[in-house]
């Protein structure tokens, strides 16, 4: 039994989606939760294998939900559920570890098929964002494939510098103007943008590149 979570904004959507779930005799419907907050509330606590996950949601927006997700449940699979094919939108989810992507108008049919290829260790995309994948591997430079923190935000590289000062969570925080949990945040997605550990990897990466 594959169980399933819905992060999705739009009540009708999600509902309906979720109709679908539990009408599948091989699907459970773990909750339905119609914002970032709501879900990360409960979602450690529900477990479930795969998260549906819109990316535009209102306030915290679905791929840094996805991102606290991973952090929650590390082997859980996160689908993001779009009207967005922006390069921008597909990359940055990418980046900060979506396995998978599905365009709304792909309908239930394309949820439940990319729901199976996930859990059978596939990374399930539409024609669409396939296109735009291997348009922009043919548009890379070699000096973005060599060099990780040229994958990095701005702000990103921002935090990574002043963590190569040796500044803490909170020194950064209040030197940006951010929160210390929102730099928490970044400080996780840049580990998980460079694949490194922890922050002394990250910084000898940022050091060396």
């Amino acid at each position: 039994m594959i169980k399933v979570a819905i992060v999705e904004d739009l009540r009708d959507i999600a509902d309906s989606i979720g109709r679908h779930i539990t009408r599948e005799i091989d699907l459970k419907l773990t909750g339905i939760y119609y914002s970032a907050e709501e879900a990360l509330a409960v979602i450690a606590a529900d477990r479930p294998d795969v998260v549906l996950m819109d990316i535009g949601l209102p306030k915290m927006d679905g791929i840094e939900c996805m991102v606290r997700v991973k952090d929650l449940l590390p082997a859980c699979n996160v689908l993001m559920h779009t009207v967005f094919d922006t390069d921008d939108k597909l990359f940055n989810a990418l980046r900060f570890g979506a396995d998978g992507y599905i365009l709304k108008n792909d309908g239930y049919s394309g949820i439940r098929k990319a729901i199976k290829e996930v859990m059978e260790g596939g990374a399930p995309m539409s024609r669409e964002m396939a296109r735009k994948v291997i348009r922009s591997m043919h548009e890379d430079t070699p000096s973005h494939k060599n060099r990780p923190v040229d994958h990095l935000t701005p702000r990103q590289n921002d935090i990574l510098g002043k963590l190569a000062e040796g500044k803490t969570n909170r020194d950064i925080a209040s030197d940006l103007d951010l929160t210390e949990g929102t730099v928490k945040q970044h400080v996780h997605a840049i580990y998980r943008a460079l694949q490194v550990a922890n922050r002394v990897e990250a910084v000898n990466l940022y050091l060396r590149g």
